[in-house]
């Protein structure tokens, strides 16, 4: 019993882990831009299919930075195509395009690569499973969770500690401000996407190398516990986003070995508006001060 819920929770913190990288890009898209970027599940849908082909040419080992950089080009020019011009406009204009481009994603996939599962290719190095005693997990499982971990605390010491992430800070409080500082806003902007969306990429590494498949709507749903994990965090933190997404990968898995897989879905959106209720600014959110 003890060996079965160990297991639970390795597999827990593993799709925690790869849930946690893809709600940081919500996040610090928001903390900046005040938007949600509904478009960051099918970017990371995207990615499954870059790796697909990738690896039907290269290694691995060159797979893994080509599907990261893809991924960065692709967020990089949606940015610079769908939200660049809609900058000064209203946030229901910016919120609705990302929707659009959303869509667009999803059916630009599903015309090129078909309706039907994709087969995932198997990445040698993360699939190889290790015994110990009666619990048996793959390199990933184990790998996703401090991998998350150790990239959280490098963009943490980036955002905390550098001229960029002092940029970015800037940016997050007062974007006029900042540009009147001399900070190059739109570049602050792309920078955030390209880490985003390269975070984006290795989540979906871990995430797909365990469920085999990619399909054009992979994304919606991932992308939308994501988006409940940032919230469930408090929109806008980093760690935040990575605690809920930890909090929300361990639920699901936990509510899938009880025997009531078909109500994980359900939960984890019950559990947002549980947080929305008594905790509006999220787990680790801070409260919105409005001075007169």
């Amino acid at each position: 019993m003890i060996s079965y819920l160990l297991q639970q929770l390795l597999n827990g913190l593993s799709l925690g882990g790869a849930y946690a990288l893809i709600a940081i890009g919500y996040t610090m898209v928001y903390g900046i831009l005040r938007m949600i970027n509904f478009a960051h599940g099918d970017e990371f849908m995207m990615a499954g299919y870059f790796m697909i082909f990738s690896l039907a040419v290269f290694p691995w080992y060159f797979a893994i930075p080509f599907v990261i950089l893809c991924t960065i080009v692709l967020g990089v020019v949606i940015e610079r195509v769908a939200y660049k011009p809609l900058r000064n406009a209203p946030r229901m204009s910016v919120m609705i395009s990302a929707i659009g481009i959303s869509y667009l994603l999803q059916n630009l996939a599903n015309y090129l690569f078909t309706a039907m599962p994709q087969s995932y290719p198997q990445i040698d190095i993360l699939k190889h499973v290790y015994t110990f005693g009666n619990i048996s997990v793959s390199r990933v499982t184990i790998i996703a969770p401090v991998l998350t971990i150790v990239l959280t605390f490098l963009l943490i010491m980036l955002v905390n500690h550098t001229k960029l992430g002092m940029a970015m800070r800037a940016c997050s409080k007062d974007q006029e401000t900042a540009r009147i500082m001399g900070i190059k806003v739109d570049n602050i902007i792309t920078t955030t996407f390209v880490i985003g969306c390269g975070l984006a990429a290795v989540g979906s590494i871990l995430y797909f190398t365990d469920r085999n498949t990619v399909q054009p709507y992979s994304g919606s749903l991932p992308g939308l516990k994501c988006f409940v994990a940032a919230v469930i965090g408090g929109i806008g933190n980093i760690q935040g986003a990575v605690i809920g997404g930890f909090i929300v990968g361990i639920c699901q898995i936990v509510i899938t070995a009880m025997g009531y897989s078909v109500f994980s879905d359900a939960f984890t959106f019950a559990l947002l508006v549980l947080i929305l209720i008594f905790r509006p600014s999220g787990l680790f959110g801070e409260k919105a001060v409005q001075k007169v």
